[in-house]
């Protein structure tokens, strides 16, 4: 059509790209119009852009109840996602390159969504959501992206998406052929087969359980890196090292920020390395030379095992535990604290966190307390979680904290001078003691697994508190 008065339009332009078979060969050539989303104007053409992707955390937890309750877990892919999606806006783009001469001075109206449009990603969840509402699925609350359906003799068919790769799992098979029949009339549906790789990570499953590690992603960064031949270190950061804001000769701060930034995908099956990541990532703005040595040695780390991953077992456990901890005054910059927790759903490990406190603790005491608070919030969204899958829980949850002074400020209303910075962190925690949510039994700084996530450690210190978060490596030699 005609340029309407007064509007203008987006650009477009030919993606070019070889897929590949998984041994090299080629498998097709493919070739995408994309717009030019970065020309469009707030509020002419595009408002909302915001779409949920499953969180990690929601993944995991259902990796752990699939292992334990031998759900089968499917893959399947949507070709061409972002198509489907429906557009409320008026959007005109140019004519794709190479057809000018056939239209002449008219432009394209888009009906439908395109990649590399603003609004795209939120069209096709919401198209999304719309095709699973209407099959009598329920859209969870705790995290968006997951879809639920309930038989009348208690089974259940669980749906978790991310942009277009879907996972879906549950014991109500009949259920689970007829949503992959219903999708694939909806949208152009892949199925995968049973889940082996799910965004970078791989999955393996036996009787035993179920392995899920990033080993390509790691060789790739290793090769990437030129750090293939490196000599391998024995934990992810040196015990003794203390990083400071200023080095002596300043480094490509690109480069520091893309290796930092694959070290946190990273992250997502490696819980050994979350502090050592959460520390270098702490320089990403002026980032010297000492700082890129401790992300080499985090390099050097995962040299020695790159197979290492976390491994869901079958327990006979039903309930949720909390390990949190904090290393007071850590930081030597500031002084802040870092708080580390933990979570385990029926005996596996599914969450964890180890994050710089954004206030200075006054005592080690107070950056335990601020530390229990983050772990509790984690802990009552799992349950959130298991609620929404009907899941039994036995309350009260434990939150494990190694700090007496901590604990007995928890249950012991009495004002000190101590605790009135920390009211709300400390109302908030008595009240979920109270209602009988969470109790908060004592455990030695020795069987604290959350330590691994506040400071770097020595290597039998290490490799204890590895072996208790529940992670092998499917790859060594036996």
């Amino acid at each position: 059509m005609t340029l309407p008065d007064g509007k203008k339009t987006v650009g477009c332009k030919w993606v070019f790209t070889v897929k590949y078979n998984s041994d090299g060969s080629i498998e097709r050539y493919k070739a995408r119009l994309v717009a030019k989303g970065f020309t469009q104007t707030y509020g002419i053409d595009y408002s909302e852009t915001f779409a949920p992707v499953a969180k990690l955390n929601t993944v995991r937890i259902l990796l752990s109840l699939a292992a334990n309750l031998d759900w089968p877990l499917h893959q399947l892919d949507v070709k061409n996602a972002f198509l489907n999606g429906d557009l409320e806006e008026e959007v005109y783009m140019d004519i794709p390159p190479g057809f000018e001469d056939k239209f002449g001075s008219n432009v394209c109206k888009l009906n439908k969504s395109l990649y590399g449009l603003k609004q795209s990603p939120r069209a096709w969840f919401e198209k999304f959501t719309y095709s699973m509402k209407k099959q009598g699925y329920i859209q969870g609350q705790a995290d968006h992206t997951l879809f639920t359906k309930f038989s009348q003799d208690g089974k259940i068919v669980v749906l978790i998406v991310y942009v277009d790769d879907i996972v879906l799992t549950g014991d109500d098979i009949v259920e689970m052929a007829r949503v992959k029949e219903k999708l694939a009339l909806d949208f152009e549906i892949k199925d995968l087969g049973s889940m082996r790789y799910f965004l970078g990570m791989e999955v393996a499953r036996s009787k035993d359980g179920i392995v899920v590690s990033q080993q390509k992603y790691i060789l790739d960064l290793l090769k990437e890196t030129g750090m293939s031949g490196c000599r391998p270190a024995d934990t992810p950061m040196d015990p003794n090292a203390k990083l400071w804001e200023e080095g002596s000769v300043p480094v490509d701060t690109g480069r520091y920020q893309r290796l930092v930034g694959k070290l946190i995908y990273l992250s997502h099956t490696r819980p050994d390395i979350a502090f050592s990541v959460s520390v270098v990532s702490q320089f990403m703005h002026s980032s010297f030379e000492e700082h890129l040595e401790a992300v080499y040695r985090i390099l050097r780390y995962l040299k020695a095992n790159p197979g290492k991953g976390l491994f869901f077992k079958k327990t006979n456990e039903r309930n949720v535990s909390i390990f949190t901890d904090a290393d007071w005054a850590g930081s030597v910059t500031d002084r802040r604290s870092t708080s580390g927790y933990c979570t385990c759903v029926w005996g596996n490990l599914v969450t964890w966190r180890s994050k710089k406190q954004g206030v200075v603790a006054r005592s080690s005491a107070e950056a335990e307390f601020r530390a229990m608070a983050q772990g509790i919030c984690e802990g009552l969204w799992i349950h959130r979680v298991l609620e929404e899958l009907k899941m039994k829980i036995e309350l009260p949850l434990k939150l494990y904290s190694d700090s007496k002074a901590a604990i007995s400020i928890a249950h012991n209303p009495v004002q000190h001078d101590r605790t009135k910075h920390i009211e709300i962190d400390r109302h908030f925690i008595k009240e979920k003691l109270d209602a009988g949510i969470i109790c908060l039994p004592f455990v030695t700084s020795s069987q604290q697994t959350a330590d691994i996530l506040t400071k770097s450690l020595a290597r039998p210190t290490f490799e204890h508190l590895i072996g208790k978060l529940g992670m092998i490596d499917i790859y060594a030699p036996t």
